[in-house]
Parts: structure tokens; C-alpha cells; sequence
């Protein structure tokens, strides 16, 4: 209890929230980094989530891939980027996109093999064409789903985006390693809590945009099937 309440303390103390070293510095440069990889992981992994739920094609081997990518030791991984990279922003950034790909792709190809064929189906039947069915019908409803796995990445990477600080970059890391270093357990503790706050906020905003991004006539089916 006396650690959390010096974690607090440390939280709380107006001194440490300023300077570039300070919490809002390097909070906003964990946040930047979360969704930096998020971008990245998206470019990647959406256009092939999307084309393996069109097409039904390769999904055997994406599946098996992202299983195996799910199964890497962050750390392990974050050192190896680092031994092959050099220190810096780009060794640990390339490790989070690696470990954020399998959740948004997983996302993105099951958004679209959760739709209703026979909508599928009935569009082809109206003469839409293969970019009609994608970017009108499979997109928009397989869009919640896409924002899950979304969210799955974002609370990982921001969860083990604190490993930058071990090859040299920013971010909240920063106090869990100079803490460890000068046994200051309440920075540890502080920053760990920082981390989580993060994370609660990631979660509410992704929920919301999940809840959002279902269309209208879905929620008016989901209603009346619940009455």
C-alpha cells in the first residue's frame, strides 16, 4: 500500500509532468508510438485481411501465419530488431508492427467471413461488380469487427510499447528502466499505472468507434430481433 501511495505522489508531483523528460513528453511519445504502429500494422495487413475474406484464398496460410507470429517473444524479438538495427526508434517500431499485424489482419479477413453470403450474393445478382461488393457491402460490414482487432493491437503495443526505452527510444518505458536502475520503485509503479490509464483509454475509445461503425439498418435488425 505504501508503494502505490508514493506511486501516486510521484504521479501527482507538478515537477515531473513538465520538461521534454517529463510524463506528458513522454506519454504523448508512448501514445505516438502506439499509433504510429498501428498505421503501419493497417497499410499491411488491411489490403490482405480484405483480400483473403473476399477471395476466400490463402486463408489456411494466413491463419498459420499469424499464429506464429502471435507466438514471438516481445523482448526477444525488440533485441533482435535492436541487435540488427542499431539503437534507436526503428528497431523497437519494427518489432510492435510484427506483433500488431496478426490481430488486424485476423480482424480485417474475419469482418468479411462474418457477412451473410446471400447479401454477397445478391449484390453479384444485381449486377454489382467485384469493387461495388468490397468497398458498399463487405467493408462497411465487416468494419466492426476490422476496429476489434484494431483495438487488440493498440492494447498490446501499448502494453510492451515500454520496451523502446530498452534499445534507447522514448516513451514511459523510460521511467521503468531508469527505476529499475536507481531502485525508485514508485516511478516504476507510477509509470506501470500511466501505461494501464493508457490502455483504459485505447479500450473506450475503440469500443466506441466499434459501436459506431455499425450501420444503421444493423442495429435497427439486432433491435428488433432482441424485442
Amino acid at each position: 500500500m505504501n508503494q502505490l501511495l508514493e506511486a501516486f505522489a510521484w504521479i501527482s508531483e507538478p515537477s515531473n509532468w513538465t520538461g521534454p523528460s517529463g510524463i506528458l513528453a513522454r506519454s504523448g511519445e508512448h501514445l505516438g508510438y502506439t499509433l504510429l504502429t498501428l498505421l503501419i500494422a493497417a497499410a499491411i495487413a488491411v489490403p490482405i485481411g480484405w483480400w483473403v475474406g473476399h477471395t476466400g484464398r490463402g486463408r489456411g496460410l494466413t491463419v498459420a501465419l499469424s499464429g506464429a507470429a502471435r507466438a514471438l517473444p516481445t523482448l526477444g524479438l525488440v533485441t533482435l530488431m535492436g541487435l540488427l538495427l542499431g539503437i534507436g526508434l526503428i528497431a523497437p517500431l519494427t518489432a510492435f508492427v510484427v506483433l500488431a499485424i496478426p490481430s488486424v489482419l485476423a480482424g480485417a479477413y474475419a469482418g468479411f467471413e462474418a457477412i451473410d453470403r446471400g447479401v454477397v450474393n445478391a449484390a453479384r445478382a444485381q449486377g454489382f461488380t467485384e469493387s461495388q461488393i468490397l468497398w458498399r457491402i463487405e467493408a462497411p460490414l465487416g468494419l466492426p469487427l476490422l476496429i476489434g482487432g484494431l483495438r487488440s493491437a493498440a492494447l498490446q503495443v501499448v502494453a510492451t510499447a515500454t520496451l523502446a526505452a530498452y534499445v534507447g527510444a522514448g516513451g514511459l518505458g523510460r521511467y521503468l528502466f531508469l527505476g529499475l536502475k536507481t531502485q525508485d520503485y514508485a516511478m516504476m509503479l507510477g509509470s506501470s499505472l500511466i501505461v494501464v490509464a493508457l490502455a483504459i483509454l485505447l479500450e473506450l475509445a475503440f469500443s466506441a468507434a466499434a459501436w459506431l461503425s455499425v450501420p444503421t439498418g444493423v442495429k435497427v435488425a439486432r433491435r428488433g430481433a432482441a424485442a
